[in-house]
């Protein structure tokens, strides 16, 4: 495994802790679905650009969209934490795993389009990538983001649909 593999899997692992850190501070009963639904379009959004990666050869075409993606998701995070902060403490701990989230897609943004902009380290990449890429891209960003993005978001409606039933 390389230096890229390993950061990869902690920003997956920053990404974990930080839903653990939602359901300790009671996000359900606080910024709940709006919350939570932002945390899906931020994934969705860097789901996108993984697939993009995978699919595409290094070029420009890809370059600009992965920007585009990074700049979208940096939007959401900053809409995110604009509910969240006016109805729940994000905790300093959390702000830090924040910092890991919020600079890892322009880490990886850098590491993809930099040899290509400065033509130095310039690789064949093939596209689409092997299988084992496909594994080890998705999977643990599976069990790590998605499946705690959907258990959070199932808590925050149940917990709307209780609000609103009467008793």
């Amino acid at each position: 495994m390389t230096l890229w593999h390993w950061l990869y899997l902690l920003w997956l692992c920053a990404g974990a802790l930080d839903f653990w850190l939602h359901r300790r501070s009671c996000i359900e009963w606080t910024s709940g679905v709006r919350e939570s639904a932002l945390h899906l379009a931020q994934l969705a959004v860097l789901g996108l650009g993984v697939l993009l990666w995978l699919l595409l050869p290094r070029s420009t075409g890809l370059c600009v969209g992965l920007t585009i993606l990074v700049v979208v998701h940096a939007a959401v995070g900053y809409w995110d934490t604009r509910v969240a902060f006016p109805r729940r403490t994000i905790t300093p701990l959390e702000q830090h795993v924040h910092s890991i989230m919020d600079i890892a897609p322009w880490v990886a943004l850098a590491a993809t389009c930099w040899p290509m902009l400065s033509g130095v380290g310039l690789e064949p990449v093939p596209a689409p990538r092997p299988l084992s890429t496909w594994v080890f891209a998705l999977l643990p960003a599976f069990l790590l983001g998605v499946v705690p993005a959907l258990f959070e978001l199932l808590r925050c409606l149940k917990y709307a649909r209780l609000q609103r039933e009467p008793g």
